[in-house]
């Protein structure tokens, strides 16, 4: 077993193990998370959340992301600063598109989240750059 800083299960999933959670999946869930597709800006369901929560993986439930990291980017998806825990995101570089970015997936089931820029706000200048439908929430005290 593989364990992050903050203390959760990391180890890769089996495709096994990730098929009857990928069951579970809308199309439009499946065609981002499992497709490395983007949801349309200004459009995701997380986009405007102003509750107090964590952001976890919607197919393997790993908490991604608090809301205190949460800010708006102005970009139409929802953005955070720094991710929940540093072990629970995986960095693949991504030359799709014309372009260089840096794609972000899931460190436990392998899910496509996002993207990550250089130009987010202090402390970390980091804007991770996150598909809606690719994220449950979890408010505070639920």
């Amino acid at each position: 077993m593989t364990t992050s800083a903050a203390g959760y299960d990391i180890t890769a999933l089996s495709n096994a193990q990730r098929e009857p959670l990928a069951a579970k999946l809308t199309p439009e869930e499946r065609a981002v998370l499992l497709d490395h597709g983007t949801e349309h800006p200004f459009c995701g369901t997380l986009l405007d959340n102003k509750k107090e929560g964590v952001y976890h993986c919607r197919l393997c439930e790993l908490p991604l992301f608090r809301s205190d990291a949460k800010f708006d980017s102005g970009t139409g998806w929802p953005s955070f600063f720094q991710p929940f825990d540093s072990d629970h995101i995986r960095y693949i570089e991504d030359n799709s598109l014309g372009m260089t970015r840096t794609e972000i997936r899931c460190a436990r089931c392998d899910s496509h989240l996002g993207h990550v820029f250089p130009d987010g706000p202090p402390p970390t200048g980091q804007r991770y750059c996150l598909n809606s439908v690719a994220m449950a929430f979890q408010e505070n005290g639920s």
